[in-house]
């Protein structure tokens, strides 16, 4: 089990702060899931900076499936971070003729499957799982998934595929934030209690707090751990968690659409730039005075 120092936390911390930085960014151009990117980017600090390991050639040993096309601009934001996008080029997503999808498609710089197609990118991931395993190429699979898409019944088959084939390679993190684009998941369809359903399914689960940096190494660790079964970490987040003013403006917020116009009301950008800017600031002050 890996250390869970000051200097590992507080990295990483500012990881995810650059991370909000860029989803915000790519977002006051002509709009974006900003929500879920800015609930998200904990986590996605956490798999591209820390979990992730780096292959030698510029990217990484491990593989990343991000089933849900509205969470793809996390990977676009460590991506940025890691030179494989220019924030100019991310600055033109869904702008006619701009090659930056929203949900990208197989084949998009970084991208291992066609995202946005929701249900399906379980069961991509679990085939990837198990070929690694037959290949004994030691690499993992990392699967990104949102509560709703446990509406689809796929997904369930994908887990007993999973499951079946004691895939202990691959971890599957669930965005439990209970929204969906028509409301909240529960009011939809209930998917809970989500843990106890893994586990009758067969996986390791663990529910946690998908803000809180510590809690997701915590589960990392223990999914590398689990030798027999696949896991799954139930990341419980809120829309827009790590810029405050912006949950306090629009907390249920889905799509923002262009000038800033939610189907919920307005959003004003400016504040919530600036205290990402000054949350940045203040991490690495913070990092510099532990060396």
């Amino acid at each position: 089990m890996r250390s869970n120092s000051d200097r590992r936390i507080k990295t990483l911390e500012l990881w995810a702060a650059r991370m909000r930085r860029n989803v915000v960014d790519i977002c006051m151009q002509r709009g974006g899931y900003a929500g879920q990117g800015v609930a998200l980017s904990d986590v996605g600090a956490c798999i591209y900076f820390d979990e992730m390991r780096p292959d030698g050639k510029g990217w990484f040993h491990d593989r990343f499936v991000n089933s849900n096309g509205h969470d793809t601009i996390i990977n676009f934001a460590a991506m940025a971070e890691l030179g494989i996008y220019t924030m100019e080029e991310l600055r033109t997503m869904g702008a006619d003729g701009s090659p930056i999808d929203q949900s990208p498609i197989e084949g998009a710089r970084g991208f291992e499957i066609t995202s946005g197609s929701l249900g399906t990118g379980v069961s991509q991931a679990a085939g990837i799982a198990l070929g690694e395993r037959k290949k004994g190429s030691g690499k993992r699979v990392i699967c990104l998934l949102s509560d709703g898409e446990l509406h689809e019944g796929s997904v369930w088959e994908a887990f007993m595929f999973a499951a079946h084939y004691k895939l202990s390679n691959l971890v599957v993190i669930i965005d439990n934030n209970d929204l969906g684009a028509t409301g909240k998941t529960s009011d939809v369809m209930a998917v809970e209690p989500v843990k106890a359903k893994m586990e009758a399914f067969g996986f390791r689960a663990r529910q946690i707090n998908g803000n809180r940096i510590p809690d997701v190494l915590d589960a990392f660790d223990e999914a590398r751990a689990v030798r027999d079964k696949p896991y799954a970490m139930i990341a419980d987040t809120r829309i827009f968690a790590g810029i405050s003013v912006y949950q306090e403006a629009i907390p249920f917020a889905h799509f923002v659409g262009r000038d800033g116009r939610w189907d919920t009301g307005f959003l004003d950008w400016e504040p919530g730039w600036r205290e990402i800017l000054e949350t940045i600031e203040r991490l690495e002050t913070e990092l510099a005075a532990l060396d």
